[in-house]
């Protein structure tokens, strides 16, 4: 399980260690659930709203709801975090929010539509091509 150090204080902002490992978990089990062009975005010192924004696709709406819901399960099981998830009954966008990262799960024309890679990593990224 993931936590944060035994000498924070209450309501403090966890270690930047438990900030890398929900990181981590987060990359590992999207690679496990087999999301496509999965990219991180570090944003520590360019947003204060996370450390790292993570984008990735699913295969159609149905995978990014999976991919969505044991995400979520996963961060509260092993990270001890509750998440906030916007957009599942849908499931063309879903927005996980685990505090210091932040998912966003897309169908491939929806990413493709509102490319947030360009817009967050300052133009740094190519543009998403949409697969067929």
């Amino acid at each position: 399980m993931i936590a944060a150090s035994k000498d924070a204080a209450p309501g403090a902002a966890p270690a930047n260690d438990s900030v890398e490992a929900l990181h981590a978990l987060i990359l590992h089990q999207l690679d496990e659930d087999q999301a496509q062009e999965t990219i991180s975005i570090p944003l520590a010192g360019k947003s204060s709203i996370a450390d790292h924004m993570v984008i990735a696709s699913g295969r159609s709406t149905r995978h990014v709801s999976a991919i969505a819901d044991k995400l979520a399960q996963r961060i509260k099981q092993e990270a001890g975090r509750h998440v906030r998830v916007e957009g599942l009954p849908n499931a063309d966008w879903v927005l996980i929010d685990a505090g210091d990262v932040i998912i966003h799960l897309f169908r491939p024309e929806v990413r493709s539509f509102y490319n947030l890679e360009r817009m967050w990593s300052f133009g740094d990224a190519p543009p998403v091509v949409a697969v067929n």
